[in-house]
């Protein structure tokens, strides 16, 4: 989309939406907010809002043809920690290198992450190609300590993004379904995760590359239902798909239901979930997600380090806990910390992960410098890593 379009949408957001959010954040569910007319007056500009993408930026220099590309997936974690997010993709041994970003959790005009737009600004700084696409219009600043940010949201938008050094085109949302109810909870937000689509033409080979958020606060089926929209969505060439897909082996959909797999777990031996359901969730709990991604022709296993973490649930983290307690009752945090006595009050999780069809994906990576290690960490995700070695199959 042309920046004149890119502003005619956020002046919609400004003059004509946002004088309403005040009313539209006290609903309680969809339905109530979808009954007030003052929502239907203005639910056609809402929808117009979620279908636009924003692409731009450009290569300093055209990129070079290469025998292998570097693709990194990252949840950047709204993009809170962008001065140093920023240094660290310009300057890390490892990302500095890498020829495409696939961005998930990724804000613009939030008061959280100062009211940036994270995915073209740290194109611009990078001299890299971009494009967002929306998945939610915030009506509040966030969750959790979110709320605690200073300033209001300019724009209050939320999505995904894709950051690449060769041209990109063809960029497509693919709209996947809500597994709860964004109206229901604190957090008030209208639309639904949105995967991003580009074709990626490097000298000798174009590949289509996705970037994908599947839903946290969702059941196992619901996450593999949300991966077969966006593979219905797909064409037949070569592909990468990556990003945070919560494959935490919980159905989160509802608290209670958290809370008896929480026991299930404890009863099934926390030493042997750690290490062959949580670090390995095609085994089990998330198998037909991944069945799914091969029977489609996909591959994961070699582009990913299997067994290994990206990152971890830390009882003692108060930004954490606090995000938690509001959909988790109190008095859960006792046992978790008794569950997890003999790991330092840590739980590691894999729940990043790449899957590529018609390439050959080599040396698969796992950055945990961004993350462990750091008074502030960089996200509460790791970054990811793979090249694609163009010219092999």
């Amino acid at each position: 989309m042309k920046h004149t379009e890119v502003e005619k949408i956020y002046r919609i957001i400004r003059h004509q939406l946002k004088p309403h959010f005040s009313v539209l954040e006290k609903c309680e569910s969809t339905s109530e907010l979808k009954s007030l007319s003052q929502f239907q007056t203005i639910e056609s500009l809402v929808q117009k809002v979620l279908e636009f993408s924003d692409v731009g930026g450009g290569a300093s220099k055209p990129a070079q043809m290469k025998e292998r590309y570097r693709f990194v997936g990252w949840n950047l974690e709204r993009g809170i920690q962008f001065d140093d997010q920023l240094a660290t993709l310009r300057d890390h041994p490892y990302l500095s290198k890498a020829d495409v970003f696939l961005l998930t959790e990724t804000d613009v005009g939030m008061a959280r992450s100062n009211n940036r737009s994270v995915a073209q600004e740290l194109a611009l700084a990078l001299g890299m190609y971009y494009a967002f696409v929306p998945c939610y219009l915030n009506l509040s600043k966030g969750a959790g300590i979110e709320r605690e940010s200073g300033g209001l949201n300019e724009l209050g938008l939320h999505g995904n993004a894709i950051l690449s050094r060769y041209p990109m085109r063809n960029v497509r949302h693919v709209c996947l379904r809500n597994g709860k109810d964004k109206m229901a909870g604190r957090e008030k937000r209208l639309g639904r995760q949105t995967a991003i689509v580009a074709d990626i033409d490097f000298p000798n080979f174009t590949v289509a590359a996705v970037a994908v958020h599947l839903d946290a606060q969702s059941s196992q089926k619901h996450r593999r239902d949300q991966m077969q929209d966006v593979l219905d969505c797909l064409d037949t060439g070569p592909t990468i798909i990556g990003g945070d897909w919560n494959t935490t082996t919980y159905n989160s959909s509802r608290a209670l239901n958290a809370i008896l797999g929480f026991w299930l777990r404890v009863f099934m031996g926390v030493d042997n979930v750690i290490k062959n359901h949580y670090l390995r969730p095609y085994q089990y709990f998330e198998k037909e997600l991944f069945e799914l991604i091969k029977a489609r022709g996909f591959d994961y296993s070699e582009c990913n380090r299997l067994g290994e973490r990206t990152t971890s649930y830390d009882v003692e983290d108060a930004k954490t806990n606090k995000n938690l307690r509001e959909w988790v009752p109190a008095w859960c945090f006792t046992f978790i910390r008794w569950a997890l006595r003999n790991h330092n009050g840590k739980c590691p999780l894999k729940i990043d992960w790449f899957a590529s069809r018609g390439l050959c994906c080599e040396d698969p990576e796992i950055i945990r410098d961004v993350r462990e290690g750091r008074t502030v960490p960089l996200s509460d995700h790791d970054a990811i890593g793979v090249d694609v070695v163009m010219g092999r199959s």
